[in-house]
């Protein structure tokens, strides 16, 4: 059910059998894995520890991914976008009656992406919410509020690596099952911003349309050509 990348096993079955295996975990951090996600993890002991974890879940969350999965020969049966998969769990939590918490963001955005969310799941279940602007060294007062309500689901919005960074620190210390860093999910929720059209998602060209929307994302492109040809480099080194 997995392909090896580097030291990371990445699912590689689909979103269905993904939903049916989160089932199976006391606790699990689903890591959005993307070549920025996992750089950063391969230069962060404490990210790389957490990712590989046996309470870690990597799914194929981009185009690249996908590519490198058929370099080493083990492809992926589908990319699985971080977004859709949350919204799958949350379709998931109102249908079982299951709490979720929404951590990060601005305070605006987080509030709209709960109307949003309420609206569109009648009978969900978001026990908080919180903005992502704190120190994720000195958040008692947050860390208290969430083991107060005691939340199934914890999605957390804070960008690569902090939401990473968060979930590694405080999983075993929260109650919550399911831990996931969401990146700018809130903000397509909350109205903010949009996907890209349906085909460029559908060919792998939906970093085109997020760079053309929020041009500072340029910057973070270099990752994907490196990522993929250390995968390449990788692969020839161990033939």
């Amino acid at each position: 059910m997995t392909t090896r990348i580097f030291q990371y096993e990445i699912f590689n079955e689909n979103i269905g059998a993904l939903l049916e295996s989160i089932n199976n975990y006391e606790k699990v951090h689903i890591v959005s894995g993307n070549p920025e996600v996992l750089s950063n993890g391969l230069q962060n002991n404490i990210l790389l520890d957490n990712f590989t974890s046996k309470n870690s879940i990597i799914i194929p969350d981009g185009i690249s991914t996908v590519i490198c999965s058929k370099i080493v020969g083990h492809p992926v049966k589908e990319k699985i976008a971080g977004i859709e998969l949350m919204d799958c769990i949350v379709k998931k939590c109102e249908s079982e009656n299951r709490g979720i918490y929404l951590l990060g963001a601005t305070q605006e955005t987080v509030d709209m992406c709960n109307i949003n969310l309420r609206t569109k799941y009648r009978e969900l279940n978001i026990l908080g919410s919180h903005d992502g602007y704190f120190e994720i060294d000195n958040c008692e007062e947050i860390l208290v509020e969430i083991e107060k309500f005691n939340p199934q689901v914890l999605f957390v919005a804070m960008g690569c690596p902090k939401q990473e960074l968060f979930i590694a620190k405080y999983m075993d210390r929260l109650p919550c099952n399911v831990f996931m860093g969401v990146g700018g999910s809130f903000d397509i929720i909350a109205g903010n911003l949009k996907r890209a059209p349906k085909w460029m998602i559908n060919i792998g060209m939906e970093w085109v349309y997020r760079v053309a929307k929020e041009p500072f994302r340029i910057k973070r492109l270099s990752t994907i050509p490196k990522f993929i040809l250390a995968v390449l480099k990788d692969k020839y080194k161990h033939k």
